[in-house]
């Protein structure tokens, strides 16, 4: 366990809200636009999930991004990705895609499967100015790239991005220093991880049930984290058998202005990226950085 000292406690509860996006794919958007600014760096987290095929064979055919990073942690299922840079990969139960919009890329994500379970996250995470424009990137990591500890009380905790328990993740980040981890905490054990004063931080709890200070976190919910003067992490603990991601990221402190799939720092970038898309240069040049 990262040893802590003092506990960060619980600012508010999100529920999140339903929303259809790509081409009618059904998802929990837990992090919506009004909180990108108290959760800078992150800018948005969809939760999806579903045994019904209708909800997800649509998949989400190609559409552009530019100024940010795009995670995705499928827990469930098959996805394949294809972009504009030439980049093209399956994501299978465990995996991550870990893509770097910068500059412009334009891809799709369909799912590589007619029935059964589907189910995962997405996570936006914000570019600062000077990387906006850079060239895209792009990662696919297996479930057997991602490091795995386990704790001695059996918390089972999934590495992705940052450091846990002595562990580094498999993807670092120098400007935004994000951590993601993937937590599976017994019941009524306890789990501590160290977050850097001042970076914001929250958890989704989407099995059971846990608490952070005393306060509950039901499942298909998001706990904002309070930035508490003195706190150098966070304590959780599980009511039953329970799992969630808990993510921290230090704050750009720079202006965000989003229009749809655009995230910038200025309405002249966004107009810029609108032209670009729309005269067909938003993926040219797109070379693998």
């Amino acid at each position: 366990m990262d040893n802590i000292a003092q506990t960060r406690t619980v600012e508010r509860i999100i529920r999140g809200q339903a929303v259809m996006d790509g081409a009618g794919v059904k998802i929990n958007r837990v992090l919506t636009q009004p909180l990108q600014r108290r959760l800078d760096p992150f800018l948005m987290l969809d939760n999806f999930g579903s045994e019904q095929a209708n909800d997800y064979i649509a998949g989400f055919p190609d559409h552009p991004h530019r100024g940010f990073e795009t995670v995705t942690y499928m827990l469930t299922g098959r996805m394949r990705h294809r972009d504009s840079a030439g980049n093209e990969g399956l994501l299978a139960s465990g995996g991550v895609q870990w893509m770097t919009a910068g500059r412009g890329v334009i891809h799709s994500e369909m799912p590589e499967q007619a029935e059964g379970l589907m189910e995962g996250f997405q996570l936006w995470l914000n570019l600062p100015a000077k990387d906006k424009m850079r060239n895209p990137w792009y990662k696919d990591f297996e479930a057997a790239d991602i490091p795995v500890v386990t704790t001695e009380n059996g918390t089972t905790v999934r590495v992705i991005a940052g450091e846990s328990q002595g562990v580094a993740g498999a993807v670092q980040r120098e400007v935004t220093e994000p951590l993601y981890v993937d937590v599976e905490l017994p019941a009524g054990e306890s789990f501590s991880q160290a977050i850097r004063e001042g970076h914001n931080a929250f958890i989704y709890a989407y099995r059971g049930e846990v608490t952070v200070d005393g306060k509950a976190v039901p499942a298909q919910s998001m706990a904002i984290l309070a930035n508490n003067a003195g706190a150098d992490g966070v304590t959780i603990k599980a009511g039953p058998d329970s799992r969630f991601i808990l993510l921290s990221g230090k704050p750009l402190n720079e202006p965000i202005v989003q229009y749809g799939p655009f995230v910038m720092n200025s309405q002249a970038e966004i107009f810029q990226a609108v032209e670009d898309f729309r005269a067909g240069r938003l993926g040219e040049e797109a070379h693998a950085a």
